[in-house]
């Protein structure tokens, strides 16, 4: 169907007179491109206070250079300006884990470059400080919500205090933002000043004369994690649990070591509860156009691509792999989309002109965790460990796939819907797991050949990681001989089968606690199992994520054990050369070098290090695209 300019949210003055309005509720200023689809955060907060009766605008990636006038065209709001400062993080989606600017941004038209700043979050909040001292700043996405506390930034090789003290904001709404959105927004209409909002779950604020409860609990301090490296471990761990937990406790970091009525201390809420399916629900059948804003028209936004003919069908990832921030964002309780919800997004797919009845994906944070949850809710409302399946399966969750069997089968069974393909990442281990249930067993193993049989495209992507479980203990990974298992049956299966299909694994260099040795070993056994590699990456510390505090501190939040990283260049090089043994002489891997002491921790980096610097574009594809 053909849309008009008011199909989408205003991003104009010409298209707030279109709509008849003389103010604007709320403006979002975005990092991205807009595009008016579910899997982008700007237009899910867009339509869900458009959905609650208020009147909102987006400025899609405002020119911060010369005069502001993209931050100051549509004026000022009556509530509140929000900051969405992208699908990705900036920096993640600006730089390479080399710090070398990669080959386009994947969230501006024709993958442009120079249409977002670097750390936007901040950036723009300055300028609407400054253009509108009096209006709130509230600030949320990846950047945001993963900044919240004292965190580590690779690109400027220092610890930061909570990102509102940089910015200048009023508030973070962290994780996905819609109910503390929506609350916001409504405490603000009853006339309630933004410096008394203090009781909204799932936000973030500065205030001084704190007086922690018991139920509280206080981190250490910014001082003292700038002076102590094993404080801003502490730290972590409870951060951690306290976002992946039914019933968390509220969190108070002191930015100075001495907690007096004068201290500034960052409070962060606990989270709400997980969303229910009727909310999911209601929040995906918001009225989207799916599409690209119209000033778009003939450009090519690379993610949009990626997703305009896939279908998400759940939130949420009980994983908890070491370096993803996903749940951190959302957190490991899954929240699922009814069938009938799931069904009329794909119709909408169908009716799209350029569909040619292939589904992209129908998946989610992790491919195969619809339905999944806890068999006893109680137990799961006490629990805080971050991962349900690590370091072995939970025997409370109920690990049954028959669910998705039915949301893949109704699927399939549309008109126009040739073949459905699962572009997510699957779990193997929640496959190849063996319950007490043996309804659930027999399910794991029909959604294995059907997924095998009827969902890929002739590669099936799985994410192994690493082949030395040592190295997989610290990443939250199940052990390779899980992997072995998995591809015999896959090969098994394809040989029944009479299909022509390869597995495509995935694998991480230089995590933490990964030496030279384990990466000679991981050439030496996927060369032995015929593989290839090609998607690879190289680690890259990004903010709150376990893997990322033991890079920076040289400590194993949960045990407070020393743990090895490879940090210089020259190092991580060594490592990555590793995946390409295949490949000419000069690009073969050297012998490892050994440590003098294997046993003591080497956390050495170079204190010199500056912010990074564009340089040549980076001509090799990312290995992994997280959804957050």
């Amino acid at each position: 169907m053909e849309y008009q300019l008011t199909d989408f949210l205003p991003t104009t003055k010409k298209e707030l007179e279109l709509r008849g309005w003389d103010y604007v509720d709320v403006i979002l200023f975005s990092a991205d491109a807009y595009v008016d689809h579910p899997s982008f955060g700007v237009a899910v907060i867009g339509r869900t206070l458009e959905a609650a009766g208020y009147r909102v605008a987006i400025v899609p990636q405002p020119d911060w250079h010369g005069d502001y006038r993209d931050f100051k065209k549509l004026g000022r709001p009556r509530l509140f300006f929000g900051i969405a400062p992208g699908c990705m993080d900036s920096m993640v989606n600006k730089y390479t884990a080399a710090r070398r600017l990669r080959s386009e941004d994947a969230y501006s038209p024709d993958g442009r470059h120079d249409m977002r700043p670097e750390y936007p979050t901040i950036v723009y909040t300055k300028i609407l400080k400054q253009l509108f001292p009096d209006v709130p700043v509230v600030i949320g996405g990846i950047e945001a919500s993963l900044r919240r506390v004292t965190h580590y930034d690779y690109w400027q090789d220092c610890l930061r205090p909570c990102i509102l003290c940089d910015s200048g904001a009023d508030m973070i709404t962290y994780g996905m933002g819609e109910k503390p959105t929506l609350e916001l927004a409504r405490q603000l209409s009853d006339g309630i000043a933004i410096a008394d909002i203090r009781d909204i779950p799932q936000t973030v604020y500065l205030a001084s004369g704190i007086t922690p409860t018991p139920d509280d609990i206080v981190l250490n301090s910014h001082e003292e994690c700038l002076s102590n490296k094993r404080s801003q471990a502490e730290n972590f761990r409870h951060v951690e649990e306290q976002s992946n937990m039914m019933h968390a406790h509220r969190l108070i970091q002191p930015l100075t070591s001495h907690l007096s009525p004068l201290t500034t201390c960052v409070v962060i809420n606990p989270p709400y509860p997980p969303m229910t399916t009727a909310e999911l629900d209601a929040s995906f059948d918001l009225p989207y156009t799916r599409q690209p804003h119209l000033k778009y028209k003939g450009k090519r936004i690379p993610a949009y691509d990626m997703i305009k003919h896939s279908v998400n069908i759940h939130r949420g990832c009980f994983g908890g792999c070491a370096f993803c921030t996903i749940s951190a964002h959302q957190g490991k309780f899954i929240t699922c989309r009814s069938k009938e919800s799931i069904l009329r997004e794909v119709r909408q797919v169908i009716q799209m002109p350029d569909f040619k009845g292939y589904l992209s994906d129908l998946g989610g944070p992790s491919a195969n965790m619809y339905g999944m949850h806890g068999r006893n809710h109680a137990a799961c409302e006490r629990c805080k460990r971050p991962s349900c399946i690590h370091p072995q399966i939970c025997p409370n969750l109920d690990t049954n796939h028959s669910r998705l069997l039915e949301v893949y089968h109704a699927v399939d069974a549309l008109p126009g819907i040739k073949k459905s393909f699962i572009g997510s990442g699957v779990r193997y281990d929640l496959l190849l797991y063996r319950s007490k249930d043996e309804a659930a067993n027999r399910a794991a193993q029909e959604y294995t050949r059907e997924l095998i049989t009827r969902h890929v495209s002739g590669r099936l992507k799985v994410a192994p990681e690493h082949t030395s479980d040592r190295v997989l203990q610290l990443m939250r990974k199940p052990s390779f001989q899980q992997f072995y298992e998995f591809k015999r049956q896959f090969d098994r299966i394809c040989r029944e089968e009479h299909l022509n299909q390869q597995i495509i694994p995935y694998f991480i260099s230089s995590h933490p606690g990964c030496r030279e040795e384990d990466m000679a070993q991981l050439a030496d056994i996927t060369r032995k199992l015929g593989f290839h590699l090609e998607q690879v990456q190289d680690f890259t510390p990004t903010p709150m994520t376990v893997a990322t505090e033991m890079w920076y501190t040289g400590f194993d939040p949960y045990t407070l054990e020393p743990v090895f990283s490879a940090k210089t260049p020259q190092e991580k090089q060594a490592q990555r050369q590793y995946f390409f043994w295949y490949k000419d002489e000069s690009q073969k891997p050297h012998k490892p070098h050994e440590s003098k002491n294997p046993n003591r921790p080497h956390n050495s980096y170079d204190n010199n290090r500056t912010k990074p610097r564009p340089e040549k574009p980076d001509k090799e594809k990312r290995g992994r695209h997280r959804r957050h």
